[in-house]
């Protein structure tokens, strides 16, 4: 399957819910490659986004189990990978 490049953000408005989904990025982590976390103390919320590289499949799943956590809100947008220049 084709690989893609997806970005998904996360809004965590319940913090009982921060741990549910950081076990979860943890059982995804050999796609995600990068993360960036901010607590929005001011809103009562945390933001998460995360960039994975992974086939769509693997995408879906990790974003359909997101939405599955009470007290988080999540969107994946994905794009498709273009084949680059060769490392040297």
């Amino acid at each position: 399957m084709e690989e893609k490049v997806a970005i998904i953000g996360i809004f965590i408005t319940d913090n009982a819910a921060a741990s549910k989904v950081n076990d979860l990025l943890h059982e995804f982590s050999d796609c995600i490659i990068g993360r960036m976390g901010i607590p929005y103390r001011e809103k009562s919320m945390n933001i998460i986004s995360i960039i994975v590289s992974a086939d769509p499949g693997r995408i879906s799943a990790l974003s359909g189990r997101l939405g599955r956590i009470e007290g988080i809100t999540s969107k994946a947008m994905q794009a498709q990978v273009r084949p680059g220049p060769s490392p040297r």
